[in-house]
């Protein structure tokens, strides 16, 4: 039967705030410097330490050179373990040892000429021997002494450093958390803030670092902030057109309940119809604008072929058109495509059509041109000119500005409407990055409304 041990939750090695991954780091690196420099100092005084000892080895081999044969006096003498450190043997040519410091080292009897290392009984001497005509004389020191005076000499240098590296590590913390202290400023502003506090945050003393950061989110307040505006606007301009419909509603249901006989009754039923069409229309064409100027859909940007969406458009709309007895065609169409979304240029196209068969008198004209643009110069991207154009009375040039906004209809208007049709139709132009424009047709006599768009290229089939 196998038991599953249960797992160790993960511990993160580096923190995400951005102040303790800095002094984690700062820190560390202090630390692993200061570390390479005792290892360091320690390297250059063991070197140090080495050439020093054998220098005086080599001059104590040499002063012991001598033409007189030496002897131990003290060879019976018991050994002094203060004089380990150091070891001096003397040999004559025959190999018979005429002198031995006191030391209980038990040096090898042989001599290897120059400088070597021998370790006897887990300790390594260093070794110079020099021979002469009439003797060989070895100098021997324990390798620890060596190592002693470099570990002393290595803390003398790093000595300073570690009383130094937690002053430098406060240092840094400071440095660090002063750096980082506007930003703590701006999390706090906005921490405080009121959900309708849209105010710009302060960009007082940031770090070149972060105010980029904080100068676009004060864009973005900006933007939010006229998108709360427009749709405060929007509802209070709603709200009092809706009340006029609503009113007329109401009255036609009293007149309704008020006719004396069966043909008053049906008159009244009509018109309570065409009210609550009207109503319908009304709030439908309210609740496009609003998905339109208020970016709740997002637009997801594809390649578009506007051409064959046109013509659909003319299909939908032939019924409306012959109805009202309006010859209602395609003049010119160029196969483009334009990036953007297909139900938005749908909404875009329905609009202009139905506009224009709502102005112009029965017996007319509405035409859609679709043409490309050539770039004016060589690096220009070519562009989609789009235009409808009725044989109507058209719209006089100090009126054409204002009836982009919303619930604006041009005094005397023969057609009944909502005023927010072209508002729709300029909303979703500049989604797509066109421009809308509006003209007198020079071919029909009445009004001309263009849209340009950016040309996008046609999708790489599958």
């Amino acid at each position: 039967m196998k038991v599953k041990m249960p797992s160790l939750p993960r511990v993160p090695v580096v923190t995400h705030s951005l102040r303790g991954r800095l002094l984690w780091f700062l820190l560390a690196a202090i630390t692993m410097a200061a570390i390479a420099q005792a290892m360091i100092a320690y390297r250059s005084a063991l070197n140090d330490a080495d050439q020093i000892f054998d220098y005086h080895m080599q001059q104590m081999a040499m002063s012991l050179r001598s033409s007189a044969t030496l002897t131990n006096k003290a060879a019976d003498t018991a050994a002094d373990p203060e004089n380990d450190d150091l070891v001096v043997q003397v040999w004559t040519p025959d190999g018979a040892q005429v002198f031995r410091s006191l030391s209980r080292a038990a040096l090898p009897q042989r001599a290897v000429l120059g400088f070597s290392n021998v370790k006897v009984k887990n300790t390594t001497y260093r070794i110079f021997s020099v021979q002469t005509s009439n003797q060989t004389v070895q100098v021997a020191q324990d390798m620890a002494v060596r190592q002693r005076m470099a570990g002393t000499l290595a803390l003398r240098t790093v000595g300073p450093i570690a009383v130094m590296a937690p002053v430098l590590m406060l240092v840094v913390w400071w440095v660090v958390s002063g750096s980082l202290a506007p930003v703590s400023r701006v999390k706090r502003q906005v921490a405080a803030r009121q959900a309708d506090d849209l105010s710009p945050v302060s960009e007082n003393d940031l770090p070149d670092e972060v105010l980029p950061l904080v100068q676009e989110l004060n864009l973005l307040f900006v933007r939010v902030r006229t998108a709360f505006e427009a749709q405060q606007h929007f509802v209070a301009d709603a709200a009092h057109e809706l009340r006029t419909p609503l009113a007329a509603l109401k009255l036609q249901v009293l007149s309704l309940e008020r006719a004396p006989d069966e043909a008053a009754r049906k008159v009244a039923v009509s018109r309570v119809s065409a009210g609550i069409e009207r109503a319908t229309r009304l709030v439908e064409q309210l609740l496009v604008l609003a998905r339109q100027e208020g970016g709740i859909e997002e637009i997801k940007l594809e390649p578009v072929n506007l051409s064959e969406l046109v013509k659909r458009v003319l299909g939908d709309m032939n019924g409306l058109a012959q109805a009202r007895q309006i010859d209602l065609g395609l003049h010119h169409a160029d196969e483009v495509m334009v990036a953007g979304q297909q139900d938005a240029l749908l909404i875009l196209l329905r609009n202009l059509v139905d506009n224009a068969i709502k102005y112009t008198p029965a017996g007319g004209t509405v035409d859609i041109d679709i043409r490309r643009s050539v770039p004016a110069t060589k690096n220009a991207k070519p562009r989609i000119l789009l235009s409808v154009e009725d044989s109507g009375p058209g719209i006089p040039p100090e009126e054409r500005e204002r009836v982009f906004s919303r619930f604006y209809r041009v005094p005397g208007s023969p057609a009944g409407g909502s005023g927010l049709g072209m508002a729709i139709v300029q909303s979703i132009a500049e989604r797509h990055g066109g421009v809308l424009s509006l003209d007198q047709s020079e071919r029909l006599g009445g009004l001309k409304v263009n849209v340009d768009f950016p040309e996008t290229s046609k999708p790489t089939p599958a």
